[in-house]
């Protein structure tokens, strides 16, 4: 290279590179809104009359968040198979992904019911509601509001802990780098575009479960 920069490569590699963020993208947005829906569950859950769920949720959590997630993913690609359950490796990526964003999301999405004070369910049972009603229409709408910018985070930082999936062969961003990289032994050029568009990637995501996503996420529950 000898000290000049080559990146004569990225008009030919820009069809590959789009596919590859496009996997991301939708990668992340299936397990996100599968994640928080467990979270939600989880959370709820944790806080269950049920000594035996309060455990097995609890134990969920400690699990998975104290193990690494690239050792959970190749736990479910290559261990399962040897019990006979053989996955797709994106059903694995977003499987993966999902198992270790709920864990975290519980954390986050309890922080927040905590948070939302007792006199507001004892103001919706005053109004006849049922348990299951107060907690869907009165607690879980504030615990979201309270939670949304650290669940926010979580979220971004699973998109950018996603590119360990491509060591299971999905065609993610880092996949289709790997291969560039590998064709033009540019690594430097390769992986300086691939990280600023996953900078591109982060901003963007954050800014849109922010603002719009989030309305479209909750209103239903609001």
């Amino acid at each position: 290279m000898g000290g000049n920069l080559d990146f004569g490569w990225l008009g030919d590699a820009s069809a590959a590179i789009a596919r590859g963020a496009a996997t991301t993208i939708g990668m992340i947005l299936v397990s996100a809104l599968l994640g928080v829906v467990l979270s939600v569950i989880g959370a709820a859950g944790r806080r269950s009359r049920h000594v035996a769920i309060r455990y097995f949720v609890t134990g969920y959590v400690e699990l998975i968040r104290n193990t690494p997630f690239i050792v959970q993913m190749f736990f479910i690609f290559f261990g399962l198979p040897s019990i006979g359950l053989v996955l797709n490796p994106l059903v694995v990526a977003i499987l993966a992904i999902t198992i270790n964003l709920t864990a975290y999301g519980i954390e986050i999405v309890g922080a927040g019911l905590d948070a939302v004070p007792r006199g507001q369910s004892e103001a919706g049972m005053a109004l006849g509601l049922r348990p299951g009603q107060i907690f869907v229409k009165v607690v879980l709408p504030q615990a979201l509001r309270v939670i949304s910018p650290a669940l926010t985070s979580q979220i971004v930082i699973m998109m950018l802990e996603s590119a360990a999936v491509s060591q299971i062969a999905v065609k993610e961003l880092t996949y289709e780098a790997d291969l560039i990289q590998a064709r033009t032994f540019l690594p430097f050029e390769t992986y300086l575009v691939v990280a600023l568009i996953y900078l591109g990637l982060s901003i963007i995501l954050r800014r849109v479960l922010l603002n719009g996503g989030q309305r479209f996420l909750f209103r239903g529950a609001i």
